[in-house]
């Protein structure tokens, strides 16, 4: 067992998921600090039957008042997911920060039921070599700097699979037959997205198999028909599909039925993690992609060329703050304000086509559209536009350029 060289939690509140490894920490809390452990499950989305965890809890010997399981789903899209999508966020340029946007959230409730409850420390199941740990543990301090916040992973003498099934066998702790031998890949899924990483995935030379794919339907297996979907936006926000209100939860889920069905949304990427190191992933993210293209379609039409650009420069800034842990940071929420700002008018419906993997808009239309028929039409403008104009401008933005021009052309010692 490792020591501590400050005193020993007295109350910790646990992100628990009552799979095995976060039921090891429960058992490892209880055996190294002699603490009472409050459990936190969060239901994200992620498509599975949580009350399981309840009883699990219930098995280690965490009293039923010390279980906290939330639909925490419609403050997720609402307050995470729809924010990072006014600003386009993509992770180096492909990744749409799925498992990224969903820590804050988990961090926050800790913090929360930590406070309810007068826990002194939260605890996490990430290890030392992800970046979950520096997300959880930068929104905690963020949002608490005095809690102290446990990671097992950094912490405990248990290094192997074999060594953590040891230690639940030796501790009663219920191990299913499909976990005694080493999983083929770890999966993480919530409402935005699945990830797969690990074992089978290690390898960026080799092809992922079939069986890793856990929410699109393969390219191959999806409908020849293709299939339109319109999806309204209010202020930068999607609020209806198919001219169906619907809050924010729903939408995605509606969107995510859509896009798996059309297989839309699989990415095969090697990212750079926070800590250093290079890491294989499968991200499957079917309504995040389609509301990412719909939410450029509607942009395209009602943000002014400036303002759309300056956008565009700090998205991969933003993308890299909620990647890296800095959600609850002054900068984010400094771009997220000029994000938000140029949403006012991002208001109107987009028709996006789903075809065999591919989501693309295919038409868009605003009362707030900046788009003007009469200025940019090949026939008769009715005095719109008087193309006289654009030689002067030409001129004065080529006045520089003429100027580097003869100065080179002087140095160069050419008349």
């Amino acid at each position: 067992m490792s020591s501590s060289p400050v005193a020993a939690p007295k109350k910790v509140v646990l992100a628990y998921s009552g799979g095995l490894d976060t039921s090891i920490i429960l058992k490892w809390l209880q055996n190294e600090y002699g603490c009472e452990v409050i459990t936190f499950t969060a239901d994200l989305g992620q498509g599975e039957e949580l009350e399981p965890a309840r009883a699990k809890a219930i098995l280690l010997g965490i009293k039923p008042e010390n279980i906290h399981i939330e639909d925490v789903r419609e403050e997720f899209v609402r307050d995470f997911v729809f924010p990072m999508f006014r600003a386009n966020a993509l992770y180096e340029g492909l990744y749409l920060l799925g498992t990224s946007i969903a820590r804050p959230l988990i961090a926050k409730r800790l913090v929360e039921i930590a406070a309810e409850t007068g826990a002194d420390a939260v605890a996490h199941g990430a290890t030392g070599k992800g970046n979950d740990q520096v997300r959880f543990e930068l929104s905690a301090l963020a949002l608490n700097p005095h809690l102290r916040v446990i990671a097992p992973w950094r912490e405990w003498s248990l290094q192997s699979r074999t060594q953590l099934l040891a230690y639940a066998e030796a501790n009663q702790i219920p191990i299913a037959k499909d976990k005694r031998g080493e999983a083929p890949f770890s999966v993480d899924a919530n409402l935005l997205h699945t990830s797969s990483e690990g074992k089978v995935l290690e390898n960026p030379a080799e092809e992922a198999p079939d069986y890793v794919y856990q929410r699109v339907t393969p390219v191959e297996q999806a409908p020849d028909q293709a299939e339109m979907v319109e999806i309204t936006f209010e202020r930068g926000d999607a609020v209806a599909v198919n001219g169906e209100a619907m809050s924010p939860a729903t939408l995605l889920t509606k969107l995510n039925e859509l896009g798996a069905k059309h297989g839309v949304g699989v990415l095969d990427l090697v990212e750079n993690r926070f800590v250093g190191m290079k890491s294989r992933g499968i991200y499957e993210t079917p309504g995040g992609t389609i509301l990412l293209e719909a939410h450029r379609g509607i942009e395209q039409i009602t943000l002014d060329a400036g303002a759309g650009h300056l956008k565009d420069s700090i998205m991969p800034r933003y993308a890299e703050l909620i990647y890296n842990g800095f959600w609850f940071s002054p900068e984010r929420e400094m771009l997220q304000a000029l994000i938000d700002k140029s949403q006012e008018h991002v208001t109107g419906t987009v028709r996006v086509k789903l075809y065999k993997g591919c989501a693309r808009t295919v038409a868009r239309w605003s009362d707030h559209s900046l788009y003007s028929e009469k200025h940019v039409t090949f026939e008769e403008d009715a005095g719109a536009y008087d193309q006289k104009d654009a030689a002067g401008f030409i001129r004065l933005n080529a006045l520089r350029l003429k100027l580097i021009a003869t100065r080179n052309a002087r140095v160069a010692g050419k008349p």
